[in-house]
């Protein structure tokens, strides 16, 4: 099947195949012609899978239909800056032949410019939660004339915490409307708000809910904390480690990276939520154009990193929701394409590799490279060759064996009450 075979304008065909594309994939092909039939839809697909041209395309399609006006007929809401600003870029790319008019508005700007630009009218309004809720707080934006909402990355709104919002949000939207729900998981909460909130809708669900891509090479490397550093910096050296996306558990670990692997030979920036919109914005546009190799990122600020290319992905720690295992390692293999996913796992996060292995409904298989013994161990042949520590997923010997706060942190992407993370948006 061809674009052109899915009830699109010749206008937006034009632009999809001037940006390269003329065979749509599994997601676009089935559920564009449902948006385009005014249908409410729930898809649930993996990431790298086209999820942002099957709602984008459809919608410029009825925009053209409509009048423009001052407020927008449109709104796409998703749960970071870059994954909005990504979203923004596609909706001018795709709506170049046509005369629509979209913004974005997130965090981390100035709010007037973007009370002049949400003032001067538009059709598409693609916005983080908490600064629509601003504009609307202040009533720089309206939201009654919107007739088709998205919601993308829904399962990654709970787990950021930002369900109240979108209640708040949805709320203030006209009740006749098309309901649009795109994501890579289906958490339970996620579903029931969405089936009280749409009308009869078409679920889509392209891929087994959580399972990675089935391109991605995955492995487990046990290693020693204290060492995860040195294996890391072992394994850039490998000639086949291109665009390599790196993810820590937090914002210092993050930077302390950056600040270790300076002499590596890499080109090494960091992307995380203390970084002002700008130094994001440069740290995601220097990935993309390859004037980096390396990107260090925590899961906050990684959801917006759609970037073709990325040959591996690299858990430097491993997530406490396993779930978030699945968006990572969907950053690459994208497009077709095949990519590498690369886990550093130290005895303590064996509970954590025990429920992503639940949760992707295989072991991991396992590739020890020497690192999973101390530093001072590491020193002594004799005792590495006599007391090897073992690397069991799923046991925990001698006590917890996880960090402060896991058990807890390890159901947040469950939605549970009162565990809420602060995302810095």
């Amino acid at each position: 099947m061809m674009f052109t075979d899915l009830g699109l304008r010749p206008e937006l065909v034009r632009a999809v195949t001037d940006a390269g594309y003329t065979t749509p994939t599994s997601v676009q092909e089935q559920a564009i012609p449902v948006v385009l039939d005014g249908k409410d839809l729930i898809a649930c697909a993996q990431t790298g899978t086209g999820k942002t041209a099957a709602f984008l395309l459809p919608t410029l399609q009825h925009l053209a239909a409509g009048t423009s006006g001052r407020h927008p007929r449109a709104l796409v809401v998703t749960p970071t800056r870059e994954l909005a600003a990504q979203i923004g870029e596609m909706a001018t790319q795709y709506g170049h032949h046509l005369r629509l008019r979209n913004t974005v508005i997130f965090g981390g700007m100035g709010m007037e410019p973007q009370k002049r630009r949400l003032a001067a009218g538009l059709d598409l309004l693609v916005a983080t939660p908490g600064r629509l809720l601003d504009h609307l707080g202040r009533r720089q934006a309206s939201l009654g004339n919107v007739e088709i909402v998205i919601l993308d990355e829904a399962d990654r709104m709970l787990d950021m915490g930002f369900l109240p919002d979108v209640r708040r949000i949805l709320s203030a939207l006209p009740s006749k409307r098309q309901n649009l729900f795109f994501s890579a998981t289906m958490p339970n909460e996620i579903e029931e708000l969405i089936r009280r909130t749409t009308n009869a809708p078409v679920m889509i669900e392209v891929t087994r809910r959580a399972t990675p891509v089935g391109a991605i090479r995955q492995v487990v490397h046990p290693v020693a904390s204290s060492r995860k550093k040195e294996l890391l910096v072992t394994l850039l050296k490998r000639p086949e480690m291109g665009q390599t996306l790196v993810f820590t558990r937090t914002k210092a670990r993050a930077n302390q990276l950056v600040r270790g692997l300076e002499h590596s030979g890499r080109r090494v920036l960091a992307i995380h939520g203390n970084k002002s919109q700008n130094a994001r914005t440069k740290a995601l546009t220097s990935f993309r154009t390859g004037v980096i190799d390396t990107l260090i990122a925590t899961d906050i600020a990684a959801r917006g990193i759609d970037v073709d290319g990325i040959s591996h992905v690299v858990n430097f720690d491993l997530p406490h929701v396993p779930e978030d295992y699945v968006h990572r390692i969907g950053r690459t293999a994208r497009a077709g394409q095949s990519g590498d996913a690369i886990s550093l796992a130290a005895p303590e996060e064996r509970p954590q590799l025990a429920a992503i292995e639940r949760l992707v409904g295989k072991a991991i298989p396992r590739e020890d490279l020497g690192f999973n013994t101390p530093d001072h161990a590491a020193a002594s042949p004799q005792r590495r060759a006599h007391s090897p520590q073992t690397f069991r997923p799923g046991r925990n010997r001698g006590g917890s064996g996880r960090a402060p706060g896991t058990a807890a942190a390890g159901n947040r992407g469950r939605g549970y009450a009162g565990q809420r993370r602060t995302p810095s948006l």
